[in-house]
């Protein structure tokens, strides 16, 4: 168990998902909290990070700065996609490994299973077949930090772990309709057409993809769960079973989640599909055996989500 005097480094803690973990680590009493703003230390810099790793001494780390984004973002910036995040992790795991953390969680993405993957996804069926293209760099990444965390363990004895979170959304979520993910894009569009009383919204693909959708408080929470219940054996060490995945358990169409957005907003147009465009990974749906096991699960169901983020979407962006 992390102490509560501990002194815990967020990596990445304005975004999405370090925003989410200072709240749930604030809420449950941790208050010795490093934060630095990208201005403050840019983690792409190795002697930054170095320094600031000798300097801080930081006792647990938790590693959600990433460079992320939809389909769109991801093919027109694959380059970014694959140097930035294998740069950030690289410097702060093995800075991690040098000034003695701890303990090290590294948060991934559903993404880095095969793109034809069985359904649900489990853990061991990681690099089991050939990835989604729209965003290969980025799994690539991803699965890199995966293998980085086990290969660390083996060698040095750490204990660093990983979580693969399912498409998150939640407060301070991208809502730029050029890089942003499926959820807050439908967020801002459903609500901008409703004030505008836009006769149609036009979503790309087909919507018969499926996504699963996990709120980032219930995902902050996992990862907390994880980083006070979940050391591995050596064994789980040379099989590389060092990571969870963290969801629901359970999928909707991009067409349904649609509908439902319209239902929910309270927008009367119609919705349009530009079938032009790609609808990617035709499937992702998490299996969460391992992390029911180990007692978790999430709380905030997809309608009260979709509420919640309406709500703080209005009350957040004029």
């Amino acid at each position: 168990m992390i102490a509560k005097t501990a002194k815990i480094f967020i990596a990445g803690h304005k975004g999405l998902v370090g925003s989410a973990l200072v709240r749930c680590l604030q809420n449950q009493g941790y208050n010795n909290l490093v934060l630095r703003t990208h201005a403050e230390l840019d983690l792409l810099h190795q002697s930054a990070v170095s320094n600031f790793f000798t300097i801080e001494k930081p006792e647990y780390v938790f590693l959600a700065a990433a460079k992320v984004g939809g389909i769109l973002s991801n093919n027109t910036y694959p380059a970014d996609h694959i140097y930035e995040n294998l740069e950030i992790q690289n410097n702060i795991i093995h800075q991690s490994y040098k000034n003695g953390v701890k303990k090290l969680l590294f948060l991934g993405s559903s993404c880095i299973f095969p793109r034809l993957c069985p359904q649900p996804m489990k853990e061991e069926y990681l690099l089991t077949g050939l990835l989604e293209p729209t965003n290969e760099p980025y799994a690539l990444a991803k699965i890199a930090g995966i293998k980085m965390c086990q290969s660390y363990n083996r060698q040095y004895g750490t204990n660093f772990i990983a979580a693969m979170p399912t498409n998150l959304y939640g407060p301070n979520d991208n809502f730029d309709l050029d890089t942003s993910h499926v959820f807050p894009g439908f967020v801002r569009k459903f609500l901008e057409a409703k004030e505008h009383e836009d006769k149609q919204i036009i979503i790309w693909g087909t919507g018969v993809a499926r996504r699963e959708f996990l709120h980032v408080d219930d995902m902050a929470d996992g990862c907390l769960f994880l980083m006070n219940n979940f050391d591995p054996t050596k064994e789980q060490n040379e099989k590389g079973e060092i990571f969870f995945n963290l969801g629901t358990g359970n999928d909707i169409s991009i067409k349904e989640l649609a509908e439902l957005f319209k239902k929910i907003i309270g927008y009367n147009g119609e919705i349009t599909w530009d079938k032009s465009k790609p609808d990617g990974m035709p499937q992702k749906l998490q299996d969460m055996t391992k992390m029911h096991a180990l007692g978790w699960k999430h709380k905030v169901d997809l309608e009260e989500g979709i509420k919640l983020m309406y709500d703080w979407f209005k009350d957040n962006h004029k």
